[in-house]
């Protein structure tokens, strides 16, 4: 029996066993009726329905008399309506287009080898072995069309399939979608086997050079009258729809490259051929012009393929490809030319080739990398989306959110890069004005939304902006911008040089406030402010920027001073130098507070005392970012500077939160716990309350691990975070009635929240590095976040059975707080080390108490991963106990992920084999079910699989169990040594494959 013959039996035998309905007076009266149905404009129902009505009534099995089921008879009642099913198909020009898009796959699958055997294929041959040349025309194109088919039909299947929302569940329903889905997957199987073949057969066709003829509905009637009234008409070369040899090899030629393209995922070097095929289907479409085919071609999806082989075809130095610019871009994403992208985005500004859809998805792709930690792309991902959004202002596009939400912070580099874009983009000389309409309001637009004079003049004063706005229409921008703002003042010509001063003095005045804003050198910004206070003894020119932001402490001094140059000059070099060192420009931070302590120390020895503590802070942020970063210790004299500073007493001198924070997370940092234990003055622990967190942190950090009896520190630092977190009656109630504990943490909490943002958003808290006080800090958190007596999923951690089990008080604690600080606190804790498998876990388990079961597994299997050599060594069992296995089994539960349960039951000390047996019940598994059998070395298990399979009659899958089972080294006869080893070999391959699946 050939494999067609098999297909068809298998279609034919899995109907439902009902007696036929339908009169031999209906059944003729329908056949008379056909023709006429077909020739109306709308059938009803439409004419690809009635193969399905014919084709089922067809194969309906029979019952005899002893209620025995047999196969459909081979009557002529079921002989003429599978005629009238092809009659349907031949109206339809066999257009395999539309028989896809309504006809499943068994049905379609009856429907052709009904037309094989009908157009006399020989049985029992395999259609590799015909010689298409000496078969009759028609036959020789239903071998084709069965052949075409076939090949789609697996490239179709390997397309992800958007999955149909069920509706209410009815039993005859879902058992008639269970069987077609069952024998789908069959023909799928036999299709698949015989692809090769089908292969050969279209490319033998390609040989062929003559035309074919396909069937009509004539020629199905003459083929179905009595042997001796045909005449041999059929036979000949000219009975039924001509189809030229131009299009057979171009359809042919499509549906090779799109087998070839789908194999090419496995091996590349078929791309080659995918290629071909395409760029030739492109020739003859060209050649003969598309309207001619009978079987049309999607030219859209032609285009795209051909595009895909041009890339993935091409080489680093194939110049004729580089030629193109999907190469090109290909090429730098590949190489990691990510500067040679940007220009080529720049220079599809002007000839705009590249569609809007690839442009995205270039910048989604970017986006994704630097979200993967990759920071040297952020700059990257900002230029390509000037570029995109450029493009998109040419072409009348909605600005995308993206390039809004990389503006919120401008900069000077954006907008020169932004300004060099939008002059690379447009050709003043040859451009519509409709195109110089766009970018000049685009420009105009972009400056009303500025709040910074510094970038509104960088804009205003630039070449392009000044010939694609009129004087009129700059005028009216700056009024808009007068109205807005009464300190901007901007001159409607551009200035060409900063020093080359106008006659007028608003102009003037707002030259050297631009200059001011600009300079970061104090001898500079020094002669300015004497130019601008000799021009005008009315302004402040301390507030001309709302970037100057001085902290209030010290903002309450620096105004007190009654002259007003020195006021201004001390308020601006000392803000200027807090932004510098903000932004981690610690060389201009270090100069700018250099010549404020020089000018302050001639009249007050309070602002001289606040720069030398500003000074250390700058200190100690250089040492942080250069020497210390690679693990250098800080010298002697930096480390007597802090402590000085936490033992100053000096009265009335304006101290800094932050400063005293990073001074006691310096100490603990670099693990002078000596000094903040044994040393530190005992006024000093009493008055500071960072210095007593920090003298309990170094204290208990000192005695890990040690005895119960030497865990006095750790009861004390408990007591103390217990009371810090705790509500008490004279705290603010908040508008919503709740307690507010943000005032009490910002002032006696700050270390404990190490490089978490505060809780008004706008400072941040020393940045602790030192693993062993993080670990400290988490393991107290997580010991107060699991007392509570609502808590369902505990969370782990090193180290939690130093602290008290439980708390007097349990209602005054703010667990919100607590919890947030410690999903803050592993945040921050994996920014420093990202392979601390403890941390890890940490991350793990607050993902599973809030069920994120997705993102818990994959930290579970990183925590393993980074411990074990990516599970080449065996995991330590403090990592994987019990607890963690069983999490990770709920998550998989949880994620229906049933067969990866039954294998994690065995990673127990002792397995849990009513919860693998219960979790191997379910049929609705979203894993890889029987392909993670080889992973099972668990005997008992693998014969429950076994038996399971064989009640089910699911015999592949009994199969693919009995020989996981019979692996000789799972024999029980076996040393343990053995069977140890396959059980870890067996851990190891299984845990590989589902960090590749999570991570």
């Amino acid at each position: 029996m050939s494999a067609e013959a098999a297909d068809r039996e298998a279609a034919t035998s899995s109907r439902p066993c009902t007696p036929p309905q339908t009169s031999w007076f209906e059944f003729v009266l329908e056949e008379a009726l056909l023709e006429q149905h077909l020739q109306k404009p709308s059938p009803d129902p439409p004419p690809v329905q009635l193969i399905v009505q014919f084709l089922e009534q067809a194969s309906k099995p029979s019952v005899n008399e002893q209620n025995q089921v047999q196969p459909p008879p081979d009557n002529k009642r079921n002989r003429i309506l599978k005629l009238l099913a092809l009659k349907v198909a031949a109206h339809l020009k066999w257009d395999l287009d539309v028989l896809e898009k309504s006809l499943s796959v068994p049905v379609l699958n009856m429907l052709l080898n009904e037309l094989l055997c009908i157009s006399k294929v020989p049985p029992g041959t395999k259609h590799v072995d015909v010689d298409l040349s000496s078969l009759p025309p028609t036959t020789a194109m239903a071998i084709l069309l069965y052949n075409r088919w076939a090949i789609r039909t697996i490239v179709q299947s390997s397309f992800p399939v958007k999955q149909v929302k069920p509706g209410p569940p009815q039993l005859n329903v879902m058992n008639h979608i269970q069987q077609e889905k069952e024998l789908t997957e069959n023909i799928l199987k036999v299709l698949k086997e015989q692809a090769a073949d089908s292969i050969l057969v279209l490319e033998g066709a390609l040989k062929l050079n003559k035309d074919l003829y396909v069937h009509t509905i004539r020629t199905l009637d003459l083929l179905a009258m009595e042997p001796g009234m045909v005449n041999g008409e059929t036979e000949s070369s000219t009975a039924g729809l001509k189809i030229s040899a131009e299009e057979i090899q171009c359809q042919v030629c499509y549906d090779l490259g799109a087998i070839y393209f789908q194999q090419g995922s496995t091996n590349a070097a078929v791309h080659e051929k995918a290629k071909e095929k395409f760029f030739k289907t492109k020739e003859l479409i060209a050649k003969n012009g598309s309207s001619s085919l009978h079987f049309t071609i999607d030219e859209e999806r032609l285009a795209g393929y051909c595009q895909a082989c041009e890339v993935l075809t091409s080489s680093s130095d194939d110049a004729s490809q580089q030629a193109t610019p999907y190469s090109q871009i290909h090429s730098c994403m590949k190489s990691g030319k990510y500067q040679d992208l940007v220009k080529i985005f720049l220079e599809d500004n002007l000839t705009l080739s590249l569609p809007e859809q690839f442009r995205q998805s270039v910048l989604r792709e970017l986006f994704q990398k630097a979200q993967q930690g990759n920071d040297a792309l952020d700059e990257v991902c900002f230029k390509v989306c000037v570029c995109n959004t450029i493009c998109d202002v040419l072409q009348g596009r909605i600005i995308d959110i993206q390039f809004c939400q990389l503006f919120l912070k401008p900069s000077k580099e954006k907008i020169d890069f932004l300004l060099e874009v939008c002059s690379a983009s447009i050709n003043l000389e040859n451009a519509s004005e409709e195109l110089k309409r766009r970018m000049a309001a685009f420009l105009k637009n972009l400056c009303l939304g500025m709040e910074d004079l510094q970038f509104v003049f960088m804009i205003s004063s630039h070449d392009l902006f000044i010939k694609l706005l009129k004087d009129d229409e700059r005028k009216l921008l700056i009024d808009q911008m007068r109205k807005r703002s009464p300190r901007i003042n901007l001159c409607t010509k551009p200035v060409t040089s900063f020093y080359d001063i106008p006659a007028s003095a608003s102009v003037n005045i707002g030259q050297l406030e631009h200059q001011l804003i600009l300079s970061v050198d104090p001898w500079r910004i020094r002669q300015i402010l004497i130019e601008l206070h000799g021009m005008t003894s009315e302004r402040q020119f301390w507030t001309i920027s709302n970037k100057w932001e001085v902290p209030n402490v010290y903002g309450n001094v620096i105004l007190g001073i009654k002259d007003s140059l020195t006021r201004d000059l001390v308020y601006i070099l000392m803000a200027k130098g807090l932004h510098c060192c903000a932004i981690k420009d610690f060389v201009h931070a270090k100069q700018l507070f250099a010549a404020c302590l020089e000018l302050v120390t001639e009249f007050s020895p309070k602002l001289r005392q606040v720069m030398l503590n500003e000074m250390l802070l700058l200190d100690i942020y250089t040492h942080e970012a250069g020497a210390g970063a690679s693990g250098e210790r800080p010298p002697s004299d930096l480390i007597s500077r802090v402590r000085g500073y936490l033992e100053m007493r000096v009265p009335d001198i304006p101290l800094r939160q932050v400063i005293a924070e990073e001074c006691v997370a310096f100490l603990l940092n670099w693990s002078e716990n000596e000094y903040l234990t044994m040393q530190v003055p005992l006024p000093l622990v009493q008055t500071n309350p960072y210095v007593k967190l920090g003298q309990l942190l170094a204290a208990t950090c000192k005695e890990l691990p040690g005895p119960k009896e030497s865990r006095r520190t750790a009861k004390d630092l408990w007591e103390v975070v217990v009371q810090i977190c705790s509500v008490s009656n004279q705290h603010k109630r908040g508008n919503d009635g709740r307690v507010s504990l943000i005032k009490h943490r910002e002032s006696t909490l700050g270390i404990m929240y190490s490089g978490i943002p505060s809780a008004h958003g706008s400072t941040f808290f020393p940045p602790l590095q030192e693993p062993l006080v993080l670990t400290t800090i988490l393991s107290l958190f997580v010991k107060l976040h699991n007392v509570r007596e609502d808590i369902v999923n505990d969370i782990a951690a090193e180290h939690i059975s130093i602290w008290p089990s439980s708390i007097p008080n349990l209602q005054s604690v703010d667990f919100e707080a607590v919890a947030i600080t410690v999903k803050e606190l592993v945040s921050y804790a994996l920014t420093i080390n990202a392979n601390n498998h403890f941390w890890l876990i940490i991350q793990a388990d607050i993902y599973f108490a809030t069920n994120q079961y997705s993102a818990a597994l994959h930290y579970y299997l990183q925590a393993g991963a980074v411990c074990s050599d990516f599970f080449n060594k065996m995991v330590p069992p403090d990592v994987y106990t019990d607890q963690v296995i069983k999490r990770m089994i709920k998550c998989c539960s949880l994620l229906n992920c049933h067969t990866q349960v039954a294998i994690l039951c065995q990673f127990l000390r002792e397995v849990d084999y009513k919860t693998a047996f219960k979790a191997l019940q379910e049929q609705n598994s979203h894993d890889a079910m029987d392909s993670y059998y080889e992973y099972i070395w668990d005997v008992t298990i693998l014969e429950y699989l076994t038996y399971l399979h064989h009640k089910r009659g699911e015999t592949d899958k009994r199969q693919i169990a009995i020989k996981a089972i019979g692996q000789t080294e799972l024999n029980a006869s076996n040393p343990e040594e053995v069977l140890q080893l396959a059980a870890q070999r067996r851990k190891k391959k299984f845990l590989q494959a589902m960090a590749k699946l999570y991570f």
